[in-house]
């Protein structure tokens, strides 16, 4: 297997890797429609397309789907579970041996330093790993009917799943939808963003050479209209995990609505990290550096909004300004401490936020403008911002911003920190630091949001359910909770005497 320092190299002198996949992979293997159509990727570091891909259309979804409901229905929803767990345990094996390749493929198609990317690959081989052990787990239940009946509860996959994956995260959204899904035994779809279209695209070929039967997982690229909404109406489809914006996200529901297919959706948060007078301070302003800026705060569950209890304001904020400040910026990589943001129309996204702020006489104490890789003067920057003292009803503490801008409020006390942390539309995830154990669960226990870190933000793996309340979609990924949603329950009562 090519390294990774060979790889980059190869990238440094060609202007892309020669490894690159071109086609959909459907039916197990590599196809390129009649249309021949491709679009670009670019490589968010520089700002210039290193790649193509090819460009789905409705026709070639239906193909994907045709075939995934072959193989669901003729062979894999019958293949014994512990066939199915050594299937998956092989391609947990076959990430890893390809680590260095699908890691410098994120890095460059996402722009996220090597070291996140490397840390992303890792996880999706945890994450089959982890789905290969619960393959042959999926036990019902009995129910008691007295002496004359026997009842009892088997578990079902739910058919053809679709999975539409986000730009931030490829292979580990892609992992946690398709590794949960193959162990309950469904068949799968995946469309990946177009931004980074090229590790579900590998991906699925590793699953094949785990011994993935044809047909199993299926992967189309493309656009949204072209390739994504044909997925969403496509009566063969069962499921739909989304991962997104609440705009896509509400015209996903709408379109499965037409045919009753079950959702997914995770739609993005606006996370707050209350941080309270009694915490460890280094762990938190650890804590509030990685939860906002890992992967220029292009996550879905980023702990954009610094909820902090006042006695303690001025000072911790001095010495996180101190910090962003001292951050490294650059091409993904050169492993820098922040990499660039996905594209130039997200970069002038995050800019319109940060400007009108400005405009509103915000006080923005360190960053705050677009940048380029100091190294190139290329790429899509935004430099790691800061804003104190927001009141609860701007947008920066109401919409998610989505890139490397911090919103500080400011909290009196606990009571107040938790009233602030739940004014917010989206309830996603939340962080608390406190050396308060009772305190901290009684937060937990208040705070709305599908998942709560106490004293390490991001805390946890692909153990722990992950999924949002209100406007941050409802349904969970990871641990058992998200195998779940790709199975249906029968029940059977039976009169024996």
């Amino acid at each position: 297997m090519a390294n990774a320092s060979d790889l980059i190299a190869e990238y440094r002198s060609t202007g892309t890797l020669a490894a690159l996949p071109l086609g959909h992979f459907i039916d197990g293997a590599f196809c390129r429609p009649s249309h021949n159509r491709t679009l670009e990727s670019f490589d968010p570091g520089r700002g210039e397309a290193f790649a193509r891909f090819t460009a789905g259309t409705a026709d070639d979804v239906d193909q994907a789907v045709q075939s995934a409901r072959k193989a669901f229905d003729t062979v894999w929803r019958d293949m014994a579970p512990v066939e199915r767990a050594r299937i998956l345990q092989r391609a947990s094996h076959l990430i890893l041996e390809n680590l260095d390749l699908l890691a410098v493929t994120e890095s460059l198609d996402s722009g996220k330093p090597l070291q996140e990317a490397l840390g992303d690959v890792r996880g999706a081989a945890r994450t089959f790993e982890y789905y290969a052990g619960a393959c042959d787990k999926l036990q019902g239940d009995s129910f008691p009917l007295g002496p004359n009946y026997i009842g009892y509860t088997i578990h079902e996959p739910v058919g053809v799943t679709a999975h539409i994956i986000p730009w931030n995260f490829p292979i580990s959204t892609a992992a946690r939808g398709i590794a949960p899904a193959l162990a309950a035994g469904c068949a799968v779809l995946a469309k990946p963003a177009e931004q980074t279209p090229f590790t579900a695209l590998l991906l699925a070929r590793l699953l094949s050479d785990a011994g993935l039967p044809d047909g199993v997982c299926n992967v189309v690229t493309g656009t949204g209209p072209d390739a994504g909404a044909p997925l969403t109406t496509h009566p063969g489809v069962n499921h739909i995990t989304f991962t997104g914006s609440v705009q896509t996200g509400r015209a996903v529901m709408k379109s499965a609505a037409e045919e009753i297919t079950r959702v997914v959706l995770e739609l993005g948060g606006k996370s707050p990290v209350v941080v309270l007078g009694d915490c460890d301070r280094e762990q938190a302003l650890a804590g509030v550096l990685g939860a906002i800026f890992e992967n220029a705060g292009q996550i879905c569950s980023a702990g954009s909004r610094l909820v902090i209890e006042k006695s303690i304001h001025d000072d911790f904020v001095e010495e996180l300004c101190r910090r962003t400040k001292a951050l490294k910026t650059g091409h993904g990589l050169d492993r820098p401490d922040v990499g660039p943001v996905n594209s130039a129309e997200h970069l002038a996204k995050i800019a319109g936020f940060v400007d009108r702020a400005r405009g509103r006489g915000a006080d923005i104490l360190t960053g705050g403008s677009v940048t380029q890789d100091p190294a190139t003067g290329k790429g899509w920057f935004f430099e790691p911002t800061i804003i104190d003292k927001v009141a609860a009803h701007d947008e920066l503490a109401q919409e998610e911003i989505f890139g490397p801008v911090l919103t500080v409020q400011v909290a009196d006390d606990a009571d107040h920190a938790l009233a602030l942390a739940n004014d917010c539309r989206y309830g996603l995830v939340a962080g608390i630091y406190t050396s308060d154990f009772a305190r901290a669960h009684q937060l937990a226990r208040e705070i709305d949001a599908g998942q709560i870190f106490i004293n390490e933000y991001f805390a946890g793996g692909i153990e722990v359910p992950f999924g949002g309340n209100k406007k941050s979609g409802f349904g969970r990924e990871k641990g058992l909770e998200g195998l779940k949603s790709y199975c249906k329950t029968k029940s059977i009562a039976a009169r024996i005497a």
